[in-house]
């Protein structure tokens, strides 16, 4: 989620600030008088750092760093001059910035007494008030907790991996062989309709095709100007969100009366509808149904993007991927056993690959909390009021934690000397992302499938960074079948 709102912020941020400048100069200048009042405080003392120009502070630098080759070099440059924790101004807020491993831990960590979830005032107006990504304490600890252990169930593990296969299947085995094929589009479509099937039990139809289009104009708002009235995104955003709402709990409806408590919840609507809280109403139970799809739109799909990226950029890492997935493949039907989850899970070098992707690839780069009190972590001071950022792109290509950071090794992972509690891509604490188990099963059904039928060549293609993390041109390949390499095209031509 932090990837998306901090497009809205940098788009607006870049039209707004000469009124916004003018507007917001009282403002720094009690916030630059409340640092000086800190500093006074010799026991505990705030970061150091620059909180740059009135309002718009480093914003300006931290976008333009994003978009360049090199989106960690506003974080190198200022941990070099201040430290690994240090104070800046970004997106309208004095803010402490952490590119040190057990700050952040401790930030994750912490509950809703110490930090909050920050986040714009135009996001928040589409999330909705009842989204599990804004609300704290107990409620959101419930529904944490309910999901959570509804994607962790074997149940639900046999069902995701039935669904993924069966979406799988039918996508590659429309791929044209003299067609280039956007590795990135197919993973979204794939992904997508496995999410929604596990949230609210659409199966593919015309719901699900009027649920994705209406999802679609969802999202662009997420990534606009945030300006709400006729004609903008953002109130096209809110419409097609009202829609969605709509959809959904007409089927929350029509599960509810069906009035049977079933012992085998089929998807998450049925795990909150039967639960006993009178707190999870049907608005919160919708609301949080569309919050929960964006992985489907961007977190999954791009995990999977990136695996075919690194792989294709290094073929012994693809060749040993390949051989321990055929072997597996050959196994099972020697034994004419299908695949199940556990079997995707149990290839060490599979999953070596997918945790690699996630250090070097960062999907999620990073967090943004509130301090609702002035907080003390390692003998650094965050004042009450203040945002802090826990950035994980830094810790996970940190060179004093992982040996060439840049470098695509999935052997690394078969070092037991890497600290796994400094590995942080879905996040972590409370507010873990709750489908990290559904992220990996898919990511590794998609890869079983892959390479086990094709052989490819990639296009050139270059990694965005910023504001989202996605391939420039969706990552186009060419594709040959396994069983039908003929001699026209050489198999040295392709990937493995």
């Amino acid at each position: 989620m932090y990837n998306l709102w901090i497009n809205l912020l940098a788009t607006g941020t870049i039209f707004l600030v000469i009124i916004i400048i003018i507007i917001f100069h009282k403002k720094n200048f009690f916030i630059n008088h409340r640092v000086k009042g800190y500093k006074r405080n010799m026991k505990i003392s705030l970061p150091l750092g620059n909180l740059g120009w009135p309002f718009i502070g480093e914003t300006l630098e931290f976008i333009s760093c994003g978009y360049s080759h090199s989106p960690e070099s506003f974080m190198d440059k200022r941990r070099n001059m201040y430290g690994k924790v240090f104070k800046s101004h970004i997106f309208g807020s004095p803010t402490i910035i952490s590119t040190d491993a057990e700050v952040n831990r401790s930030i994750l960590q912490s509950d809703a007494k110490t930090f909050v979830p920050s986040y714009p005032k135009s996001l928040t107006e589409l999330m909705g008030k009842s989204s599990i990504l804004l609300i704290n304490g107990s409620l959101q600890r419930r529904i944490h907790g309910l999901i959570g252990a509804f994607f962790k169930s074997p149940h639900v593990k046999v069902r995701i991996t039935h669904d993924m296969q069966k979406y799988v299947q039918q996508s590659m085995a429309n791929w044209q062989e003299n067609c280039p094929v956007y590795i990135q589009h197919q993973a979204k479509n794939i992904a997508f309709q496995v999410l929604v099937k596990a949230l609210i039990g659409i199966d593919p139809g015309d719901k699900l095709e009027l649920l994705r289009i209406q999802f679609q104009e969802f999202i662009a708002g997420l990534m606009s100007l945030p300006i709400n009235f006729p004609g903008t995104t953002l109130y096209r955003s809110l419409k097609a969100k009202k829609r969605m709402v709509k959809l959904i709990q007409s089927i929350i409806q029509e599960k509810r009366e069906k009035n049977v408590m079933s012992t085998v919840n089929e998807d998450v609507v049925d795990v909150l509808i039967n639960n006993t809280s009178e707190e999870l109403t049907d608005e919160l139970i919708s609301d949080n149904m569309i919050d929960l799809m964006i992985p489907g739109e961007d977190s999954v799909p791009v995990l999977i993007t990136l695996a075919i990226k690194y792989l294709s950029d290094s073929p012994v890492a693809l060749q040993q991927l390949t051989e321990e997935n055929l072997t597996l493949k050959r196994l099972k039907e020697k034994q004419r056993e299908t695949l199940v989850w556990s079997d995707y899970l149990s290839l060490p070098f599979t999953q070596n690959v997918i945790s690699e992707t996630l250090r070097l690839g960062n999907i999620i780069i990073g967090v943004m909390r509130k301090a609702v009190k002035d907080v003390e972590i390692k003998g650094y001071l965050i004042p009450k009021g203040w945002c802090t950022f826990a950035y994980f792109r830094s810790v996970h290509l940190d060179d004093n934690l992982y040996d060439f950071p840049y470098q695509f090794n999935p052997w690394r992972w078969q070092n037991k000397d890497i600290n796994n509690s400094y590995f942080t891509p879905f996040g972590g604490g409370q507010r873990l992302c709750p489908g990290i188990d559904l992220a990996r099963l898919e990511a590794s059904i998609f890869l079983h499938h892959f390479t086990t039928q094709f052989r490819w060549v990639a296009e050139e293609d270059s990694i965005i960074n910023f504001p989202t993390v996605r391939m420039k041109r969706g990552m186009p390949i060419h594709i040959k079948r396994r069983e039908s390499s003929s001699s026209i095209m050489q198999q040295h031509q392709y990937v493995h």
